[in-house]
């Protein structure tokens, strides 16, 4: 079924490549600030979709299987994609963007298997995982736009949470696997 929440996750993943495309076009069609701002402003929207689409669901009482799946997959895939052009930008480091994509592939395929047999309830998102988002969420978009506000400088304020969302990072992937670790045991996976 088709749902306005469906049509906004899609909307996030349609973003995706306009937000990517922005950094490639000729410095004589749009300055560098004028990418940064325009990035920021298309990454931010995508995240404002993403609370908007859950929101929705829950209040419509349009919840479905498959936009469980895609929302997930396209918050994944927009903060990959952020990362990845970071690391272009070289506005992050390689083993941020490495732990933090490394720890959603693993996250998501332990949340699929523990779906399979049953044991979901384990791990569920935690509060750690929360706090680990927000630091994430507000750090890609100071260092997307990558110029100083009201004195401030958004890129070493940015530079600095992303590390503290790195380490939030491994620390929520070492609880959800700790929560598993029990089930993974019982069934001899281990």
């Amino acid at each position: 079924m088709f749902t306005l929440p469906t049509a906004l996750t899609w909307a996030r993943i349609l973003l995706i490549p306009l937000f990517v495309g922005v950094f490639f076009l000729p410095d004589s069609t749009l300055a560098i600030a004028d990418k940064n701002l325009t990035a920021t402003v298309v990454f931010v929207v995508a995240a404002v979709t993403d609370w908007l689409d859950g929101y929705l669901a829950r209040s419509l009482n349009q919840t479905s299987a498959f936009g469980a799946f895609l929302d997930p997959v396209a918050d994944k895939l927009m903060v990959a994609a952020a990362l990845i052009m970071l690391v272009e930008l070289d506005r992050t480091s390689t083993v941020v963007a490495f732990i933090i994509i490394g720890r959603e592939i693993t996250i998501s395929a332990l949340r699929e298997w523990m779906a399979k047999v049953g044991a979901s309830r384990s791990v569920a998102v935690s509060m750690i995982g929360k706090v680990k988002t927000s630091a994430q969420m507000t750090a890609i978009p100071m260092l997307l736009y990558n110029e100083p506000v009201a004195g401030l400088d958004i890129h070493d304020i940015g530079r600095g949470l992303i590390w503290i969302a790195a380490v939030l990072t491994i620390w929520s992937m070492v609880y959800y696997m700790r929560r598993a670790w029990p089930e993974l045991r019982e069934r001899k996976q281990v």
